[in-house]
């Protein structure tokens, strides 16, 4: 088994946005997901802080020829970190006081949020994607609404009934969204 292994909770979980061998369904303990800010990034996105009482679903994938390079250039915003596991994975963070919550400056974009739903409906189905909304904070981010022209750089085409259950659960937690031209 390679060592070379990542942990994927957000559009890593999404197929369609990276080829990585030997991917499968996963979850960790001891991190929650969160809607983040950083400054080396223009918008917001999902990041994972420790939390000793949290579970979340995602994919464990080799990185390709045990070379993280292309992998740590997609995730730069990030720190790669091990994770107490019985496989030897690593995830990807941001260290705490290098984040603050999203704005209307930094918004979360919608299109991001399609990716990563498409992703855990494939991977774990309709109650998977429930648990993805349960598991993740900062639902109180400003969203972009840049569906019709897409802002994030693996957007995926979205079915009538998969940008439904996203816009369902969007609603259900009263996400503000706002126009991202």
């Amino acid at each position: 088994m390679s060592e070379a292994r990542y942990f994927g909770y957000g559009s890593l979980v999404n197929r369609a946005t990276h080829g990585h061998p030997g991917a499968r369904r996963a979850s960790v303990r001891g991190w929650r997901r969160i809607w983040r800010h950083t400054g080396l990034r223009e918008v917001a996105f999902l990041t994972v802080v420790p939390d000793p009482g949290a579970e979340i679903d995602g994919l464990i994938a080799d990185v390709p020829q045990g070379d993280w390079s292309d992998l740590d250039l997609r995730e730069r915003a990030y720190d790669r970190v091990p994770v107490a596991a019985a496989d030897p994975v690593h995830i990807y963070t941001i260290p705490d006081g290098k984040h603050a919550p999203a704005t209307t400056e930094h918004p979360v974009l919608l299109s991001y949020i399609d990716v990563v739903v498409q992703g855990y409906l494939r991977e774990f189905g309709e109650d998977g994607v429930a648990r993805f909304f349960q598991t993740t904070s900062g639902w109180s981010a400003p969203v972009a609404d840049d569906r019709a022209a897409p802002r994030y750089s693996r957007h995926q085409r979205l079915s009538a009934d998969e940008t439904a259950l996203v816009d369902a659960h969007l609603a259900a937690l009263s996400v503000r969204l706002f126009p991202g031209h």
